[in-house]
Order: C-alpha cells, then structure tokens, then sequence
C-alpha cells in the first residue's frame, strides 16, 4: 500500500535543506572575501574609509 504523502513536512524539509544550502554559500564567500583581502593587504592592517 502506497504511503499518504505528507506535503507540509516534506515542504519543511525542502526549505530547510536550501537553508543550509545558502547559508554554506554565503559562508564560503565570506571565507573567499577574507582571504582575497588578506592577500591584497599582507601586512595585516585593514585599509582605512578613505583609501577605499
């Protein structure tokens, strides 16, 4: 016998799934950023407002 589909609890799952998903992305840009300006700038000192 075929299951009762459950939309609601596989909707949740679903959203939760694309959540973990676009927060693991912003992580891994946000990673990439810092890295990039670790690279641009070696000597550690974050570029002040007007050198931006």
């Amino acid at each position: 016998m075929a299951r009762k589909p459950n939309y609601q609890f596989e909707r949740m799952e679903r959203d939760r799934q694309k959540a973990i998903k676009t927060a693991e992305k912003a992580a891994a840009k946000r990673e990439q950023r810092e890295r990039d300006r670790a690279a641009n700038n070696p000597d550690g000192a974050e570029p002040s407002a007007d050198e931006s």
